[in-house]
């Protein structure tokens, strides 16, 4: 890929490359065992402007493209999974949601800090009865005085414990999605709390947790765009979302192609080394070859962001193949490794938990092939 990369992509991705040799792999290892977020690290990603890749310069963020942008998500994410979605849930939901619809008084007031990694960004659309079908949720928010007043919980959000700053849906009206509308809610509100952290499969290393609104009084101000739009606005973050979510993808398979390319040259067997054997040369090249073409469906899909063209299409396709190449690269590479594969000393167990996610989050497998389908058969 590198031809097609202008200069500055490639030194962006060669800066994301030489941070997570440094600040990640083995290093990530004793956080993920202990399931601890690892601040000291994820403070480092602020002054390289990795927690302000989407926020206009003039606010304090580096203002890349999106194909820079994936290129990070990738580089972080073959280094660790944790500290990648971390970065990008930040970057590309609540960070990227104030920066899209929020008035100018509310990106003066929130954007620069969430830029330089003084703060971290959390965003809240899922809810325990809510996922695939978002439009049900049932938090809601009454405007009383001057005061939002919400009540009800987001689950599965990342982030959510060690965050200062979260972009909330809640349900301001009847009806489905005309119904919701979206909020800036700041840590210290009263009667807002974030539940006690999740044990997960995988991405230890990363915050999970529920945000808890009983009778949470925010300014009336925290209203993001226009009432009732909030629905339509999380849409269109969650497009850049699912090209962010493909680039982890596209990192956690690189990792898996790596640690299995790696571990084949050293291992022997009956004389030769694994690397020697037909049967999983063939492995490698098919695993490979899906991160490759996984890599190229998401920077098309960063592409079209970047030209303004609709890129819902696009990013759907990525996030779906990228996110099935990871799972596969990650199993096979755990199978070539036998035995040791299996077991937590070997880099390739903790690719294969936290492969499992990426078929998971900003829409499951089964969403993205239902949004494909839709614009191929041209339904609404």
């Amino acid at each position: 890929m590198d031809f097609e990369l202008s200069a500055e992509q490639q030194q962006v991705r060669e800066v994301a490359r030489a941070f997570a040799e440094a600040e990640l792999g083995d290093k990530i290892a004793p956080f993920d065992e202990r399931h601890e977020f690892p601040h000291a690290i994820v403070k480092k990603l602020g002054p390289l402007g990795f927690l302000g890749v989407l926020v206009p310069e003039e606010l304090g963020g580096a203002a890349l493209d999106y194909v820079s942008y994936a290129l990070i998500v990738e580089e972080l994410c073959r280094g660790d999974a944790s500290v990648g979605i971390t970065m990008w849930a930040h970057n590309s939901l609540c960070t990227n949601h104030i920066a899209t619809f929020g008035s100018p008084e509310q990106k003066r007031r929130y954007l620069p800090p969430l830029a330089a990694g003084r703060v971290l960004g959390a965003w809240g659309l899922t809810e325990p009865g809510s996922g695939s079908d978002a439009a049900a949720l049932v938090t809601r928010a009454e405007l009383r005085g001057e005061s939002w007043i919400l009540n009800g919980s987001k689950a599965f959000i990342t982030n959510a414990s060690v965050a200062s700053t979260a972009v909330v849906m809640a349900r301001t009206d009847g009806g489905r999605s005309r119904g919701i509308s979206a909020f800036v809610v700041e840590r210290g509100a009263p009667g807002f709390t974030s539940g006690k952290p999740y044990r997960k499969l995988g991405l230890h290393a990363s915050d999970t947790a529920e945000l808890i609104f009983q009778d949470a009084r925010i300014p009336a101000a925290s209203l993001l765009g226009e009432r009732g739009a909030g629905f339509a606005q999380a849409m269109t973050v969650l497009e850049g979302g699912r090209i962010a979510m493909a680039a982890m993808g596209v990192g956690i398979g690189q990792a898996a192609v790596d640690q299995a390319t790696r571990y084949m040259r050293q291992r022997t067997a009956f004389g030769k080394t694994l690397a020697e054997f037909d049967g999983l040369q063939g492995m490698i090249a098919d695993v490979a070859t899906d991160v490759e073409v996984a890599r190229l469906l998401t920077l098309r899909a960063a592409y079209l962001k970047d030209s303004g063209r609709p890129a819902m299409h696009a990013a759907a396709m990525a996030k779906l193949f990228a996110s099935e190449a990871a799972m596969k690269a990650a199993t096979k590479a755990v199978q070539i490794h036998g035995g040791a594969g299996y077991i937590s000393e070997f880099p390739v167990e903790r690719i294969f938990r936290d492969a499992k996610l990426t078929e998971i989050g900003e829409g499951t497998s089964e969403i993205q092939r239902m949004v494909i389908a839709r614009e191929i058969l041209q339904l609404t």
